[in-house]
């Protein structure tokens, strides 16, 4: 484009910076709409339509799917979701915040120390996972290294169990905590932790007081990123914990999958995004009423 027409063209966006918005807006709000809210709606509609015969959905209205929901079964299968869902950002935030603080004062490091960090991304998940397999499985790394040193006399049971789906989830989300801490912490004014070391404050208060206030944006943006996923995991409950830690997002796979229950499955899936929505809902409300003290 030459000069004279990309002039005319910021001029006419800075006459009507409206219209400029919005045909900046358009093509990503036409994306969400065609890949986003109709699906959504789609499966907003089939929550609440009867089962077909053989699968798919009937016409009708009815929420016995909902109320389904609320048998003990389905509801002891949320509860391990929410669990394993908090543990797994716990574990990850404890282990995440070191690794960040590290990195974010590493200097010249600091770059190899970060590649390493996103290496994971550029295999397969379902290749990591797989590799947790071979870590736990009875023959597995673990096992043999434990029996070597005379640990253990036998392998033992690590494989199938809430413990090795905890490791899979925290393997493979922890790259989303350091992230965003590591960028609360390289923006980290250097001086004002100096200048609580000058005013006399230890190690641990420097931490409590200034850097962990001022890192706390990082630390949310990381448990959000990690929370919500392992809530909608599916791939990796199946693969390590098998049929003995079933999950939410198992659950709305096999239904759609296997049992040809479509209707439930996305009342399941609308009542997992209502819990989610409503957790971050109260977790903006907290953060606005700090914000306003």
């Amino acid at each position: 484009m030459s000069s004279s027409p990309r002039r005319r063209l910021l001029a006419y966006f800075a006459r009507r910076p409206a219209a400029g918005s919005w045909a900046l807006l358009t093509p990503g709000l036409l994306w969400l709409a065609a890949f986003f809210a109709v699906p959504l709606v789609v499966l907003l509609a089939y929550s609440v339509m009867h089962r077909g015969t053989y699968w798919g959905v009937a016409p009708g209205f009815t929420l016995e799917h909902y109320r389904r929901f609320l048998d003990p079964l389905y509801l002891a299968i949320a509860w391990r979701t929410l669990w394993i869902a908090l543990a797994t950002t716990g574990l990850c935030l404890v282990l995440s915040y070191p690794v960040a603080y590290v990195i974010a004062r590493a200097g010249r490091w600091r770059n190899i120390l970060l590649f390493l960090v996103i290496l994971p991304f550029w295999t397969s998940f379902l290749i990591r996972t797989y590799a947790i397999i071979v870590l736990l499985r009875g023959g597995g790394v673990v096992n043999s290294t434990l029996m070597g040193l005379g640990l253990t006399s036998a392998p033992l049971e690590l494989l199938y169990t809430p413990g090795a789906v905890l490791a899979g989830l925290v393997y493979g989300y922890l790259p989303f905590m350091v992230l965003p801490i590591y960028a609360s912490l390289e923006r980290l004014d250097l001086d004002l932790v100096d200048a609580a070391e000058v005013l006399g404050a230890r190690a641990f208060a420097r931490f409590r007081r200034v850097i962990l206030p001022l890192s706390l944006p990082g630390v949310a943006a990381g448990s959000l990123l990690v929370f919500i996923p392992s809530l909608g995991a599916f791939l990796t409950p199946d693969l390590l914990g098998g049929a003995k830690t079933m999950m939410l997002g198992n659950l709305v796979q096999n239904q759609f999958g296997p049992a040809r229950n479509w209707p439930f499955g996305a009342a399941v899936s609308f009542a997992l995004m209502g819990v989610v929505m409503v957790g971050l809902l109260a977790w903006l409300r907290v953060r606005d009423a700090e914000a306003a003290a």
